[in-house]
């Protein structure tokens, strides 16, 4: 039957099947990483601007040897940061400890307060020595600390933690934000190499189709991605302007290093990364760890958007959430940004989608002239191709004209997919009635079942040039296969994709109404038959 559908047909069918493929492939068979290349593992991902596939060369260390089975345990709480919006806490070694999110919108599906340090996994700002008898004397020793609590408000609180080893004195200064960032400096007493653990991801909820595991952004715009479960070998960086673990929507940050310094990206035993700052001495750094919120991130360095990771589609996902975040600050509400994000996306493809209906308009009324060419030319296909692309010359039809409209909503559709899977800020994001959370699924249905309804009525007042009454029934179905696909999306996909069919119909109406009166003078202009 597949060949038999004209051109418009079957790119609509590959259309829909592109939907599936990239839904339904994605979840079942997740992109693999790169192959290891001099024991190290590259999968380059998006950069800020466009996606860089370009790999980082690995600077050979294997004098480093790093227990990545050291955990060294849970150990008592040293200092209790408070903010409005977070409670961190530091432990006797000096690593964040706990940092449990305040905010209702953040809390898990169970009701709990989002917490960003898994109890089980590396706690970041860990400092591990290359000398192993001083690394095993420091995960024993506890810090002192000037204070044991800081409340937080519009002044940043700074903190000094000494830790006292037989050899040496480590010395970790902080100061904290409201926001979520903090300077740090770490010195020595005197020059010993060591490594700062950036700790690994956030383990708050995981939705299908994201990926989770650590950042390192570096060089000119590119990003290595090391995925959890999916990390082989050791790869050195240099140049680097941050290092994340992430998950779908909380990230570990450490920046605003010395970008001469070696970052080292490992593996532990369950092949997730690890990643850590070479370092001697004394380093300065800053750090940020909490929710991947774009305004936040930019307000505090503008550097940090690079955290956020929108999959593969990042290079349109990135400038599309910030079309729809300037949006939300006009509108005030996520909703209303979205439905004005699709107004936009309308006018400007209004030119392309016009010409792509007039098509279609115009295929409908040739398409009596196209069967009497092919009963004409019956069994000479060259003749009848030749003579229907003259006809199709002749009137100003276009056989893909009429599919512009879909084709050119997919890169939208898979921006937004991602934007909505990803972004933070749609998390708890209401928009009207029913709709409290754009980022989860509609629960009462209502937006899917508009959706496909828009979708059958678009379908009806759309032309059509079917020959076989088959195809037909089965084109007729795509409104309820597409309505029980949505079903499980984000409602803030859903109303996009709602909206965008309520302007496809506006659209269609006034293209058809435009032709029916242009038939009309037509006919009316017709000079009668006389009778003899």
């Amino acid at each position: 039957m597949f060949d038999k559908l004209t051109s418009n047909q079957r790119l609509l069918v590959a259309v829909v099947l592109s939907f599936v493929f990239f839904i339904g492939y994605t979840t079942i068979f997740p992109p693999k990483s790169a192959k290891p290349e001099s024991n190290a593992t590259m999968q380059p991902s998006s950069s800020k601007e466009v996606a860089v596939k370009e790999k980082k060369a690995v600077i050979a260390d294997e004098s480093v040897k790093l227990d990545n089975s050291l955990k060294t345990g849970n150990k008592g709480d040293l200092i209790t940061i408070k903010s409005e919006n977070f409670v961190l806490k530091i432990d006797t070694l000096g690593r964040i400890s706990s940092d449990l999110l305040l905010q209702k919108k953040y809390d898990k599906s169970e009701g709990q307060h989002a917490e960003l340090v898994d109890s089980s996994s590396v706690k970041p700002l860990l400092i591990r020595f290359a000398d192993d008898a001083l690394n095993q004397e420091a995960v024993k020793t506890p810090y002192s600390s000037d204070r044991s609590e800081i409340v937080l408000a519009d002044k940043p609180e700074t903190v000094v933690l000494t830790q006292k080893l037989s050899e040496l004195t480590v010395t970790k200064t902080f100061t904290f934000y409201k926001d979520g960032h903090y300077d740090a400096k770490i010195s020595l007493s005197k020059d010993a190499r060591y490594y700062i653990d950036l700790g690994q991801r956030p383990r708050v909820e995981k939705k299908m189709m994201t990926v989770a595991g650590a950042m390192v952004y570096y060089g000119e715009g590119k990003t290595t991605i090391l995925k959890d479960g999916d990390v082989k070998g050791r790869s050195t960086f240099t140049d680097v302007h941050l290092i994340s673990a992430f998950d779908q929507y909380f990230a570990n940050v450490i920046y605003g290093f010395d970008k001469n310094l070696n970052i080292l990206a490992d593996s532990d035993a369950k092949e997730d990364p690890r990643v850590y700052i070479d370092a001697s001495k004394e380093i300065v750094f800053k750090g940020y760890i909490g929710p991947k919120t774009y305004r936040t991130l930019k307000a505090i360095d503008p550097v940090l958007v690079n955290a956020i990771e929108y999959g593969w589609f990042t290079f349109a996902s990135r400038p599309m959430f910030v079309v729809l975040s300037w949006l939300h600050s006009i509108f005030g509400n996520w909703g209303w940004a979205i439905i004005g994000l699709t107004a936009l996306v309308r006018l400007v493809l209004y030119p392309l989608t016009y010409k792509g209906m007039v098509s279609m308009q115009k295929m409908k009324q040739i398409a009596p002239k196209v069967k009497e060419v092919q009963a004409k030319y019956k069994g000479d296909p060259q003749r009848t191709n030749a003579a229907v692309m003259e006809l199709y010359k002749k009137h100003g039809a276009n056989p893909l004209g009429g599919c512009l409209p879909m084709v050119l909503q997919i890169p939208v559709f898979f921006a937004m997919y991602r934007v909505f899977l990803n972004a933070p800020e749609l998390q708890g994001a209401p928009w009207i009635l029913w709709v409290h959370d754009l980022s989860r699924m509609d629960h009462l249905f209502i937006l899917p079942i508009l959706m496909g309804a828009t979708m059958f009525y678009q379908q009806r007042i759309t032309p059509s040039n079917f020959t076989d009454p088959m195809q037909e029934k089965v084109f007729k179905f795509l409104p309820v296969i597409f309505t029980f696909f949505f079903v499980t999306f984000p409602s803030g996909l859903v109303l996009y994709w709602f909206v965008n069919n309520l302007f496809s119909i506006a659209q269609q109406y006034m293209v058809n109404k435009q032709f029916t009166t242009v038939e009309a003078v037509v006919v009316e202009k017709k000079p009668e038959k006389k009778d003899d």
